[in-house]
């Protein structure tokens, strides 16, 4: 019986507002080439935000400033108890969906899916987004520039969210890794 709801969800959506736009007098083909034209444009005005993260984000993955920026972090993610197989996941995150999917792939095929590096790396993959990429699009799209404000308060609250998140998970899996080590 699901099957057969959801595949003919769709067809029944587009009779609906078909359905609708003649009801209202709206002349649906007019609508959807001025809707096709808008995005059209939207998709040309975001293209160099695009272009410009998604090389910044090639340069990233494929120098080794990832592992000289990890390095660096040791003191402080030690001392802070962090687990030094998530720190690629904390640094990629923000910047790319893929890149970091596929540490958290890493993770899971070395530490397995129901460890707590693996469920930990799942749930941070599922609850952050990609702070950079995300204001990129939607920034980029409307014409705002300065976003600085936007950033500041995003990148806080992502780095409250890990810390809470592997505070929380580490109570509830009763593990060695919660932070400062309490």
């Amino acid at each position: 019986m699901l099957d057969i709801i959801s595949i003919a969800m769709v067809p029944f959506m587009v009779f609906i507002i078909l359905v609708h736009g003649y009801i209202k007098g709206i002349d649906i083909y007019s609508a959807f080439i001025e809707g096709a034209k808008e995005g059209l444009k939207t998709a040309i005005n975001i293209m160099p935000y695009l272009i410009a993260i998604f090389i910044a984000v090639g340069i990233f993955r494929g120098s080794t400033a990832l592992d000289m920026f990890i390095h660096l972090l040791s003191p402080i993610t030690n001392l802070l108890g962090l687990p030094q197989e998530i720190v690629p996941l904390v640094l990629i995150r923000p910047v790319s969906g893929s890149g970091a999917l596929g540490v958290v792939k890493d993770i899971i095929g070395n530490y397995g899916p129901d460890s707590f590096l693996g469920n930990l790396a799942g749930i941070m993959m599922g609850s952050s987004e990609t702070i950079f990429y995300t204001i990129t699009l939607y920034f980029g799209s409307i014409g705002i520039e300065d976003y600085g404000h936007t950033l500041k308060a995003a990148l806080i609250s992502y780095i409250i969210s890990i810390f809470i998140t592997i505070f929380i998970y580490g109570i509830i899996y009763n593990t060695q890794f919660t932070l400062f080590n309490i």
